[in-house]
């Protein structure tokens, strides 16, 4: 792993702090995480040549990715303030299953790169018919992929229901959130 590596998967743990104090929400939000899928897709994705499990591998962890940012997302406190700007603040569940899911590719990147963790990854990648180490690297990233995106998408979702105008989806997600919201000062 490359200091760039490092520093990425670092500070894709930490991001998530950032979002346990109470913040706006805005459309904006999106930008910062998906400008760092597009620098991640281009500086980690390469092609390899699918074999034996490789697609199976990438399926589960690229679902396993999409299923912890769904949580991650869905566990995210999303109201209306007293200006009825629509605020948002990540809750215990919200960044446990984040840390979870960036912590587990964080740690597995670095078992990778022991002596006995390739040794175990080279077995377990020989008897499950995985064919390559880009293989990994691609499930991984779309991991993290899917994690990020769901996580958004659910959250820039919710956004957009309250601010839509729809009472019934308002009521709904409103009445979800109120009384996890911290109290008005």
């Amino acid at each position: 792993m490359s200091i760039t590596d490092y520093i990425v998967d670092i500070a894709l743990i930490l991001i998530i702090f950032r979002q346990i104090r109470t913040r706006e929400l805005t459309p904006r939000n999106a930008i910062l995480p998906l400008a760092i899928i597009a620098w991640a897709a281009q500086h980690y994705l390469r092609g390899f040549t699918a074999g034996g499990s490789d697609l199976t591998l990438i399926a589960i962890l690229t679902a396993a990715g999409l299923a912890l940012g769904s949580w991650s997302g869905l566990a995210t406190r999303i109201w209306r303030g007293p200006d009825g700007a629509v605020l948002a603040r990540a809750g215990l569940a919200a960044a446990a299953t984040w840390i979870a899911g960036m912590g587990f590719r964080f740690a597995f990147a670095l078992y990778a790169t022991t002596t006995p963790g390739e040794q175990v990854i080279g077995r377990f990648s020989a008897h499950h018919d995985i064919s390559s180490g880009q293989a990994w690297t691609t499930a991984l990233v779309l991991m993290a992929f899917g994690e990020v995106l769901a996580r958004v998408a659910i959250i820039q979702w919710r956004r957009w229901k309250l601010t839509t105008g729809h009472p019934a989806s308002q009521r709904r997600l409103t009445a979800r959130t109120a009384d996890s919201s911290p109290a008005r000062s």
